[in-house]
C-alpha cells in the first residue's frame, strides 16, 4: 500500500485515521506517562516494503508485542497500537494469577465488573449472559456456577465476575464472565486504533480473518487467484512478492472472499527446497489493506532463512481439518494446508471487492455481513489508557476453542491445584498432601506433558526448574514423597527421556541420576555401596546425596523453590504485578473521572 504524502512531515496510509507520525508520537507518549518504558528489540526487513518489528517493556519484558507494516513507521504503529490492545484488554496477564490483593480488590479486571455469587446448588446466577448466550455455552446443560469462576483471581468465595459488553443488534448491555472470554477467544477479536471505529473494524475484519481461514483450510476449499492485472495495481505489494519470487519462493496469491461475501485475501508461499508452504491469511473492508496486511504477515519476525520450518501440503484432510491443527494455524499460522487449495478448478470466482469510505461506514458494513449471519455481536470498549480499544466477541463464530472446553477443559480447574501447590511447595515431605496433589492431577485428566506454570498462572525465568516442570515430572516427585518407587522410576525415566529437549543441563542431570539410583534401589539382587563410588564420580557426590535422600525420605530438597500466595521467590511474577498495578492506577483514575462527568 503506497502512503500517502499530505507533506514532508506527515504520512497518511488507507484504513488508518491519523498520521503514522502523530500515532507513534502519540502513543510513546502516553505509554511513558502511564510508566511504559518501551524499547524497539528487534527489526527485520527481508524484502522491499515488508518490515516487522519486535517491542517490549524494559521493565516487565513478558510485556511484548510485534508489528508489521509496509513502512518502518507503519510497523512501529502496528506494534504500538497492539501494546495498547493487550493492556487495554488485560492480555499481557490473561495467563497469571494475579494475587490475594488484587483478588480481593475494590475491582479485579475493570472497575465496571459486576460479581455474581456462586449459587447453592450451583447453577448459573441469574444476570449473567442472554438467551442466545445461554444456549451457545451450555447446549447440554452441563455448565455450572464452579466452571467461571476466574482463573486470575480464582476468589470462588466472591463469586463469578462478569464483564459488560454491548450486543450490536440491540444495544443490550450483557454480562459475560471473564472466565468464557479467557478459555474460549484468547486474543481474537482485540484492537486498538486511532478512532473507536478504526479499532473496530480492525477487531470485525479479525474475527472475519479467522473464521473464513479456518472454514478454507477445514473443508480444503480452492480459492481463485488474483489476476496479475489487479495485483500490478499494487505496485508495493507486487514488488514484495517479485522479490520472494526471485529468492526462489513462488508465491500464490488467492482472493478469500468465498465470492464476494468476505473481506479476506490469501497468501501461500512455497519452498520448493524443502517441499513445505506457508499461508498467511489477512482482512479488512479495503482490498488494499487486506493484501498487504496478507503480505507483511507472511513474513512477521521472520528472515528469508526462516523459511524452512514449515511442513509439505498434504492430501489428508481429515488431519488438516483437525481441531489441534487449526489451533496451530491461530497460534503461528505454521499448521498443515490441503493440496486442495491450489487446485486449477477454484470453488469461488474472482471478485476485486472493495467497501469504499470511511471507517465508520467500514464498521457499518462489516456489522451488515454479520447481521447477514445472524450472527450476534458483543463489543466492550477501553479508553481508560486515552486510547480507543475495544475487545469483540461473535459467539458461534469467533472462539479459537470449542465451548465443550468450559465444562472439560475449563482454566479454573487451575485454581485449587495452584492452592494444593502452595501448601506442598511448603513441605514436600507432607504425604497427605503430595497424595491429594496426585488425585487431583487424575481427576483433572492433566496431559502428562502439560507445564505447571501454565496450569497454575505462575511467571518463572528461563532456568528456574519450576518453568520447565510438567505433569509428568510433578508425578515422579509426588510418587517418591509417597514411596512408590516403581512408579516413581517409570515418571523418572520418563522425565529423563522427555526431558532431553526441555530441561536444564543441571535437571537432565539430577533426572538420569535419579533414573539410575531407582532402578538400582529395584533391584534386589544390586546393593547401593556397591555402586556409589561410580555414581558419585559420574553425576557428583551432591547430586547423588540429594537423590538417594529423596529415596530414603531423609529430606525434601528436590530443586524446586517453595511458591506460595504470597508470590515469595517470584522476581518475574513480581514485574508483571507492578506493571498491573500501572493499569489499575488508570482503571481507577479514569472510572473517577467519568463518573464525575
Amino acid at each position: 500500500m503506497s502512503p500517502i504524502e499530505t507533506n514532508s512531515a506527515l504520512t497518511f496510509i488507507t484504513g488508518k485515521d491519523a498520521a503514522l507520525e502523530d500515532s507513534i508520537e502519540s502513543m510513546q507518549a502516553k505509554l511513558k506517562r502511564f510508566g511504559f518504558d518501551i524499547e524497539e528489540a528487534s527489526w527485520l526487513n527481508p524484502v522491499p516494503n515488508v518490515w516487522s518489528v519486535h517491542i517490549r517493556d524494559k521493565d516487565c519484558p513478558l510485556c511484548f508485542t510485534n508489528g508489521k507494516g509496509a513502512s518502518k513507521k507503519a510497523a512501529l504503529a502496528s506494534a504500538l497500537g497492539e501494546f495498547f490492545e493487550r493492556l487495554s484488554c488485560n492480555y499481557f496477564w490473561a495467563d497469571f494469577y494475579l494475587g490475594k490483593q488484587v483478588a480481593k480488590g475494590d475491582f479485579v479486571h475493570y472497575p465496571n465488573e459486576k460479581w455474581f455469587p456462586l449459587t447453592q446448588d450451583n447453577s448459573l446466577p441469574e444476570g449473567i449472559l442472554d438467551e442466545y448466550l445461554l444456549e451457545h455455552y451450555n447446549p447440554q446443560g452441563e455448565l455450572t456456577a464452579k466452571h467461571l469462576v476466574d482463573f486470575n483471581s480464582g476468589n470462588s468465595k466472591r463469586g463469578i465476575c462478569a464483564l459488560p459488553f454491548t450486543r450490536q443488534d440491540n444495544q443490550a448491555t450483557v454480562y459475560i464472565p471473564m472466565n468464557i472470554v479467557g478459555n474460549l477467544y484468547v486474543s481474537n477479536g482485540m484492537s486498538a486504533g486511532n478512532t473507536k471505529t478504526e479499532a473496530r473494524v480492525q477487531a470485525l475484519s479479525e474475527l472475519f480473518e479467522r473464521s473464513v481461514k479456518n472454514k478454507i483450510i477445514a473443508d480444503g476449499i480452492s480459492l481463485p487467484e488474483i489476476p496479475a492485472k489487479v495485483i500490478a495495481q499494487y505496485p508495493g505489494i507486487k514488488a514484495s512478492i517479485d522479490k520472494l519470487e526471485a529468492e526462489g519462493f513462488p508465491i500464490y496469491s488467492y482472493d478469500a472472499s468465498l465470492g464476494g461475501k468476505y473481506p479476506v485475501i490469501c497468501v501461500v508461499l512455497l519452498n520448493p527446497n524443502n517441499g513445505t508452504c506457508f499461508a498467511s491469511f489477512g482482512a479488512h473492508p479495503k482490498f488494499e489493506v487486506a493484501f498487504e496486511r496478507t503480505v507483511t504477515e507472511l513474513l512477521q519476525g521472520r528472515s528469508l532463512k526462516d523459511l524452512d520450518v514449515f511442513y509439505p501440503p498434504t492430501f489428508d484432510n481429515e488431519e488438516v481439518a483437525d481441531h489441534h491443527n487449526l489451533e496451530t494455524h491461530f497460534i503461528d499460522s505454521a499448521g498443515l494446508i490441503s493440496w486442495d487449495l491450489f487446485k486449477k478448478k477454484a470453488d469461488f470466482d474472482f471478485v476485486h471487492w472493495n467497501i469504499e469510505g470511511s471507517s465508520p461506514e467500514e464498521f457499518a458494513a462489516l456489522i451488515a455481513a454479520f447481521d447477514e449471519l445472524e450472527q450476534p455481536v458483543y463489543i466492550a470498549d477501553y479508553e481508560h489508557l486515552n486510547v480507543y480499544s475495544c475487545r469483540v466477541l461473535a459467539p458461534g463464530l469467533s472462539e479459537i476453542y470449542p465451548v465443550e472446553d468450559l465444562v472439560w477443559r475449563n482454566n479454573s480447574g487451575g485454581n485449587k491445584l495452584r492452592k494444593l501447590m502452595f501448601k506442598l511447595a511448603k513441605d514436600w515431605s507432607n504425604q497427605k498432601q503430595a497424595a491429594k496433589v496426585l488425585a487431583y492431577l487424575d481427576e483433572q485428566d492433566y496431559s502428562e506433558q502439560e507445564r505447571l506454570f501454565e496450569l497454575i498462572g505462575l511467571a518463572f525465568p528461563a532456568g528456574n526448574p519450576w518453568k520447565t516442570l510438567r505433569v509428568g515430572e510433578l508425578r515422579a516427585l509426588l510418587l517418591l514423597t509417597l514411596g512408590e518407587l516403581d512408579e516413581a522410576q517409570e515418571w523418572a525415566q520418563w522425565t529423563a527421556d522427555y526431558g532431553q529437549s526441555t530441561l536444564s543441563a543441571d535437571r537432565q542431570r539430577f533426572y538420569d541420576c535419579l533414573n539410575q539410583a531407582l532402578q538400582l534401589e529395584l533391584d534386589e539382587d544390586r546393593k547401593r555401596k556397591q555402586y556409589l563410588g561410580v555414581f558419585k564420580r559420574m553425576y557428583g557426590a551432591q547430586r547423588v546425596e540429594q537423590v538417594f535422600g529423596l529415596i530414603d525420605q531423609t529430606h525434601s530438597d528436590n530443586g524446586l523453590s517453595e511458591i506460595s500466595d504470597k508470590l515469595i521467590n517470584q522476581p518475574l511474577h513480581h514485574k508483571l504485578m507492578a506493571a498491573y498495578e500501572k493499569l489499575q492506577l488508570a482503571k481507577g483514575k479514569h472510572a473517577r473521572k467519568s463518573h464525575k462527568l
